[in-house]
């Protein structure tokens, strides 16, 4: 067979070039090891890394084709080993004989998983150990110029490309392992190519060279992992030592590098060798195939028509561009217009309210735990002379034992804004203000300055801060509307205004002064509204007697003429026995605790006279006297 008769030729071929790839592929490890350690943000660590990567996994297919060549020189020219009769010597002890078993049990192991798939591997995870360690999507651009690395690596390139043509142009039945070793020829060139690509157009401004150069790095690392996890599936294949080995590191990653690309075609080969599956004669596969490109193609368009839709939320606004220029703004909503990039709208805020400061501090430190027992921590100080983040410093005019001086107060003014809810005041604020909280900023310290610079401290201090605050907001209100930035500003609020460290204690004391006058004032207006009030209670309580005293006489000679009047009409009726019943009312009133005894004068008869008994005596404990009702006339 023509690949047996050529298996020594080429072999020895594959020998030098692995031998020629891996002092390439060793340099260049080197080289970037050293570079990446006085330079860890150079761009020539990761090009020479990406580079050598490239490198070995063409490394690790050459070596698994030169096993394929041994195995078929050895097939065709067997050579008879030499048989070596040893004395066996067993180990004295346990220990020896356990250890003597352990290497004996790692020999054979090493013998059934083989050289090739132990290489395969290693060149694998060599390959992704150095990619790993270059990976870097953070490089800072920076110039390298035309360099000589460039061009070697063109030039390398070029070699590898003649290479590969070399390796396509054999026969399949001489050579088996040439069309997969092209293939990951290509691998290696890409690499280069891309590479020094990279070094001709790296500059201190553009950013994609260097992520182009780290992404390199995406290919050989694909193609060495299918490669280690063909290694590790060769574990659970038999080998047979009879049977002619197959080419381990074969990549389909590597196959795809083609045009036009063929993945279905290399499936469709790989289950035809492998299951004898044909997909040829399923009718539904040929029907994909043809009909594929139509699909995709109809996918595609629809696809790229629903770009044209547009989905404005509710808190926001679209300014919709034609051909890059600005027609119409869309409200929230669906809205459709034009695919990208023929059309497309911008985002814009609709009614958010934002609140800005005049100055932004750093970030606070993380506030660590203090202590119960211990001293106040540094974040309790409240004074004035203490830092403030949002503050924003103002020199203001001030007199100083009797001489012009000036001095440092700190201010916190907040502005509260939006952009304008007028479709003008969108595109404005779109087009004409590429910042808008710097640009408020901005405006906001010309005008305290411009402000603050014809104030004392004495008059800022004892100023209206409502005031201040309008007067500052309708300022800055007026500067932004001149620069048409569309942005409106809601309300300016004044937080605080914090003296120099300086006038701190004496401002202290003017504030208590005028705390403690207002409250005495408060105090003393407290106690003339409560005598007030005492004197208003006593003169209503003596009005309400009155005038319940007035009211009870008015009644009872109100009560005194009625009843007058009623005894009158009585005695005008009855006559003589009115009289004589209001006679015997009288006595009953008058009589009514009195202690009697009425007699009744018939008792003796009519010769006789009555008989009073005049003796004293103790009444009984009764207290209703004893008596006998007489006649009426009848009693004296």
């Amino acid at each position: 067979m023509p690949r047996f008769q050529q298996a020594v030729f080429q072999g020895r071929r594959l020998r030098q070039f692995a031998i020629g790839l891996g002092v390439l592929a060793a340099t260049g490890l080197v080289l970037a090891f050293f570079v990446g350690l006085f330079a860890p943000q150079s761009l020539w660590s990761v090009v020479l890394t990406n580079q050598s990567a490239g490198l070995l996994v063409l490394l690790g297919g050459l070596q698994s084709a030169w096993w394929v060549t041994q195995w078929r020189a050895q097939a065709i020219n067997p050579s008879v080993p030499a048989v070596v009769i040893e004395e066996a010597i067993s180990p004295d002890g346990w220990y020896e004989r356990l250890l003597d078993r352990i290497r004996l049990q790692w020999l054979r192991m090493l013998m059934q998983i083989g050289a090739p798939t132990l290489w395969l591997g290693g060149w694998a995870l060599l390959t992704l150990f150095s990619i790993e360690q270059a990976w870097n999507l953070t490089l800072p651009p920076a110039a390298i110029g035309f360099s000589a690395s460039a061009a070697l690596s063109l030039l390398l390139a070029f070699g590898l490309l003649v290479l590969e043509r070399q390796l396509t142009q054999e026969n399949v039945a001489q050579w088996p392992e040439a069309g997969p070793l092209a293939q990951l020829t290509r691998v290696a060139i890409i690499c280069l190519v891309l590479s020094a690509l990279c070094l001709l157009f790296a500059s201190e401004t553009s950013v994609w060279p260097v992520r182009l150069a780290v992404l390199i790095g995406l290919l050989p690392g694909l193609v060495a992992v299918e490669m280690l996890l063909r290694a590790v599936l060769s574990l659970f294949s038999p080998r047979q030592e009879r049977l002619e080995p197959a080419m381990l590191a074969r990549s389909f990653i590597a196959d795809m590098l083609r045009w036009p690309p063929q993945p279905l075609l290399a499936l469709q080969h790989e289950l035809h060798n492998r299951f004898g599956i044909d997909l040829r004669q399923i009718w539904a596969f040929t029907y994909m195939r043809r009909a594929f490109l139509p699909v995709l193609a109809v996918v595609s368009i629809a696809g790229w028509s629903l770009t044209g839709i547009h989905e404005i939320p509710m808190q926001g606004r679209g300014i919709y561009e034609r051909f890059g220029k600005p027609v119409e703004v869309f409200g929230p909503g669906l809205h459709a217009g034009l695919p990208w990039p023929l059309g497309r709208v911008l985002s814009v805020e609709n009614g958010v309210v934002h609140e800005l400061a005049t100055s932004v501090g750093e970030a606070a430190a993380p506030i660590m735990a203090e202590p119960a027992e211990g001293p106040a921590p540094a974040i309790a100080n409240r004074l004035w002379d203490a830092s403030h983040v949002n503050d924003k410093s103002q020199v203001i005019a001030s007199s100083r034992a009797d001489k012009q001086s000036f001095q440092i107060v700190n201010m916190d003014v907040r502005f509260v804004y939006r952009i304008g809810l007028s479709d003008q005041a969108a595109l404005a604020a779109t087009y004409n203000s590429a910042d808008v909280p710097t640009l408020i900023r901005s405006t906001a310290s010309r005008i305290l300055v411009h402000n603050f610079a014809s104030r004392t401290l004495d008059g800022l201090l004892g100023e209206d801060r409502v005031g201040l605050a309008e007067e500052i907001g309708r300022a800055v209100q007026a500067d932004l509307r001149k620069l048409d930035s569309g942005v409106e500003i809601l309300a300016t609020v004044v937080e605080a205004i914090h003296p120099p460290a300086g006038a701190a204690n004496a401002y202290h004391g003017v504030q208590a002064a005028q705390i403690g006058a207002q409250a005495l004032i408060s105090r003393e207006r407290g106690a003339a509204a409560e005598a007030t009030n005492q004197a208003q209670l006593q003169a209503s309580i003596a009005r309400d007697q009155a005038t319940a005293s007035a009211r009870e006489i008015n009644s009872t000679a109100q009560v005194a003429d009625l009843k007058f009047s009623a005894e009158q009409k009585a005695y005008a009726s009855a006559g003589q026995a009115f009289v004589l019943e209001q006679y015997f009312s009288q006595l009953s009133q008058g009589l009514t605790n009195a202690k009697l005894l009425v007699l009744d004068h018939r008792l003796g008869g009519s010769s006789n006279a009555p008989t009073i008994d005049l003796r004293t005596f103790t009444l009984p404990a009764d207290p209703a006297p004893s008596s006998k009702t007489a006649q009426p006339g009848a009693a004296h």
